[in-house]
């Protein structure tokens, strides 16, 4: 992601996510153990919702399952490509109630309170300003709205803490490491009462937090 409004984007990340955007699927079968569980707890936790916002949706893995869930979802992302491709994803499923756009997660031109959920799946890592950005989310979803955000935590094995410093190597723009604990902890310091955790297993674990805006 980039940078808040007033800040230059930080282009070395957003170019990383334009080369990178035609093989992302690809990529998700050595690290995409642990999507299938984020995929259906995060369709879960929508169920019913009449506006959803998903931010960071890169190619739409997440998408089509929140499509299947919720009224409405607003699906978006700070990479052109990505959002080229998360648009083709949805035209061709003919899914009808997803509206595609390219958007900043530090400015997103929404009403406040707009959402009923907002889903930000493995984008916390990534984020240069974590507090601000969740602040942001906070604005646009309604009192009391829940948050999704499932996030792959690299500082949660020995495995994963090789691996996510070989990823550096490549010019992965990753920002902060966790652990479930540390993400827990990071996202009940930004104003969050979470109320679901789990750790899904993978060489690069993901753990799955939930809460709501308090």
């Amino acid at each position: 992601m980039s940078q808040h409004a007033g800040m230059k984007p930080n282009d070395r990340a957003r170019r990383y996510w334009d080369r990178n955007a035609k093989n992302y699927d690809r990529s998700m079968s050595l690290l995409g153990k642990p999507i299938p569980r984020m995929v259906a707890l995060a369709a879960e936790a929508v169920t019913g919702a009449t506006r959803v916002l998903e931010v960071a949706a890169g190619t739409g893995l997440v998408t089509t399952a929140l499509a299947a869930s919720a009224k409405e979802v607003v699906a978006t992302d700070y990479s052109e490509a990505m959002t080229g491709k998360l648009t083709e994803r949805v035209r061709e499923l003919g899914l009808t109630n997803v509206r595609c756009e390219h958007a900043d997660i530090y400015a997103l031109q929404y009403e406040n309170g707009y959402f009923d959920a907002v889903v930000a799946a493995n984008v916390l890592h990534l984020l240069q300003d974590l507090s601000l950005a969740l602040a942001a989310l906070r604005r646009v979803t309604k009192p009391g709205g829940r948050l999704i955000v499932p996030t792959y935590c690299h500082d949660q094995t020995l495995l994963s803490g090789f691996i996510s410093r070989a990823l550096a190597v490549t010019g992965f723009p990753g920002q902060e490491r966790f652990s479930l604990a540390s993400l827990v902890q990071a996202v009940e310091a930004a104003g969050v009462k979470v109320t679901r955790t789990e750790l899904l297993p993978g060489i690069l674990p993901i753990g799955y937090v939930e809460g709501s805006f308090v």
